[in-house]
């Protein structure tokens, strides 16, 4: 008994000082990605001020006393979007959090290299179960710096889908262990808790990456249905997915039934099929840039290079996929993965045109290369599984890390990068400190494409926040005093005293999920026909007007989906919490349970 637990406190120990490893090259391979940053300054991708300003006006918001905001203030020159409630918050609180310890300037780098730590250890954690040590390290580099992330960092500042990048080797894992095609490491509704919190978390960082991790699962899924010959793997899927789903619900259901009333048809339009997006569609003499290339070009090269180098990879990693005893598992996740490399490389030519037009939501990805977030995976296992493999590694290392490096220069070199302009403090000082706001997002436009289109070509050039509109037959507006007592994103209260009754513009756009008071009765807002500006009609005398963005029942509904959702998984974890401690424990002596073989262990050995 005593070397038992001699035996299971020094698996701990090497666990421990394993993980600690991990940790360390994951850092190591942030700091790599950010070295550019330190370097150049910050660089001015597709998404830059669209994240930058999300993050400002969040922690802005903080300082009112909102802790979960669901209306932008500053979108728009300050009328506002609901952008807060459409587009999934954990990559928005945490760009908005890491702005309290350090400048806006910094938010960027630390957030990528926030993303990419975990990104890293989310890959650690899929690796070590198949490779060495060694190998699981070295995936953890190839992942964490793969081609595509960088082009979401360097050209396309996709904070949001780099977040869920980071994510989704662990969905890739729960389903292969909820499925049975590999070996759990815990119990089946232990392992449909992870997977749920693993889908949630993707799903909540960003909407394309949820699709592509909902049709990876279930793609897993299926293929484990067909192996065993079982409708369990499922079974399982479904349960697992169905949670993740729920745990998200407080964002699901305001999604679904509030998009009525944004202008999701620009985002999206009906049949819509990426034609311009797939693997070179932009001929190189339309693109109008004789002296550089577009973006499809750079990524669809990008896209051939991971393929290849996967492809390769994978047919020299395939004598152990044919090995029996530990390498078992191996064989198992080496199949998977090249089914998920197939299924990406035809998701990216065109005859894959079919599945945006008839599988469900799977045009919400919008751009076919979004799927290299996939590929990613198997192009970093099956790398570091060669590496692992051949006589002469340090060769193979070095030449692998030199291709990385080639990769990650040209990226770089591809960016837009700004070295002596603090553009962060610019930003600030616009829309917070002068009053001024900025540009929203189109879809977010609430009233609709007609409204939005007017808004953006006669872009107001003064924005009070509230103003008295001059009479129907154009006559000069009414003389009345205005008070403000209170502004906030989700409240402003004002005194509107006059002799006669006035019309009110606020600097607001029209939601339904507003509602107004005048002198403590309910009113409907009138809509402003230019576009779409909320007008109240305010009697003579002194009028209190209150306007409050109120919890919907969509809103409620989701929260309650949540809540419960979150009351199964509570109750699932404690219930085999205490399942463990009544089998871990018995009277009168302490009895360690050896933890689970780890094959990288022994390969690394």
């Amino acid at each position: 008994m005593l070397d038992e637990d001699y035996a299971n406190q020094a698996d701990g120990s090497r666990n421990a000082r394993h993980w600690l490893q991990a940790a360390g090259i994951s850092a190591a391979t942030a700091l790599f990605v950010a070295v550019p940053f330190l370097r150049l300054g910050n660089v001015i991708g597709h998404d830059f001020a669209f994240h930058l300003t999300s993050w400002m006006d969040v922690a802005q918001q903080w300082k009112q006393g909102i802790v979960f905001p669901r209306w932008a203030e500053w979108a728009n020159g300050g009328f506002g979007e609901p952008r807060f409630l459409f587009y999934p918050p954990l990559s928005w609180t945490l760009g908005a959090a890491l702005s309290l310890v350090a400048p806006w300037k910094d938010v960027p780098v630390v957030f990528i290299a926030v993303a990419q730590v975990l990104a890293g250890l989310s890959m650690y954690a899929v690796a070590r179960r198949f490779l060495s040590q060694a190998g699981a390290l070295l995936a953890t580099v190839f992942y964490a710096a793969n081609p595509y992330v960088l082009l979401d960092i360097y050209l396309r500042s996709a904070f949001a889908e780099e977040l869920a990048c980071a994510l989704m080797p662990l969905v890739v894992l729960a389903a292969l262990e909820l499925s049975g095609l590999v070996e759990r490491r815990r119990s089946k509704s232990q392992t449909a808790v992870f997977l749920a919190l693993v889908f949630a978390a993707v799903w909540l960082s960003n909407v394309p990456a949820g699709v592509i991790a909902t049709y990876s699962a279930a793609l897993i899924f299926a293929w484990a249905a067909l192996r065993r010959r079982s409708l369990q793997p499922l079974w399982n899927g479904a349960t697992g997915l169905a949670l993740g789903f729920g745990l998200a619900g407080f964002y699901f259901l305001p999604v679904l039934y509030e998009q009525r009333w944004i202008n999701t048809a620009i985002l999206l339009p009906a049949e819509y099929i990426p034609k311009k997006h797939f693997l070179y569609a932009q001929p190189y003499w339309e693109t109008g840039l004789p002296k550089t290339v577009t973006f499809n070009w750079i990524v669809s090269s990008v896209a051939v290079l991971m393929k290849l180098v996967t492809a390769i990879t994978a047919f020299a990693t395939r004598p152990r996929s044919r090995g029996e005893g530990q390498d078992r598992d191996f064989r198992t996740v080496w199949r998977v993965l090249l089914l998920l490399g197939g299924a990406v490389a035809f998701i990216l030519v065109p005859p894959s045109w079919i599945l945006w037009k008839y599988l469900p939501k799977f045009a919400y990805v919008q751009f076919p290369w979004r799927w290299l977030s996939i590929l990613a995976l198997a192009y970093a296992f099956y790398l570091a599984a060669t590496i692992e493999q051949r006589r002469y590694r340090w060769v193979w290392t070095a030449a692998g890390f030199v291709a990385l490096a080639a990769t990650a220069t040209y990226i770089v070199h591809c960016g837009m990068w700004i070295s002596k302009i603090d553009v962060t403090k610019g930003m600030h000082q616009e829309f917070i400190e002068e009053d001024g706001g900025f540009i929203g997002a189109a879809e977010y436009f609430p009233g609709g494409e007609d409204y939005h289109s007017w808004f953006t070509s006669h872009f107001p050039t003064s924005r009070p926040r509230v103003q008295v509109l001059p009479g129907e037959t154009g006559e000069e507006p009414a003389k009345a005093q205005i008070q403000i007592e209170k502004w906030t994103a989700e409240e402003r209260d004002l005194l509107v005293t006059s002799q006669e009754p006035v019309q009110v513009a606020l600097r607001l756009l029209n939601y339904p999920a507003w509602q107004t008071e005048v002198n403590g009765k309910l009113t409907a807002p009138e809509r402003s026909s230019p576009f779409n500006q909320m007008v109240l009609s305010v009697p003579p005398g002194q009028s209190a007007i209150r306007v409050k963005f109120k919890r919907t029942a969509d809103r409620l509904a989701g929260s309650v989906l949540s809540a419960g959702s979150t009351f199964i998984v509570a109750t699932i974890l404690l219930t085999c919490w205490l399942r463990e401690r009544k089998t871990v424990w018995h009277p009168g002596r302490q009895i360690l349970a050896r933890p689970a073989h780890n094959p990288g262990d022994s390969a690394a050995a």
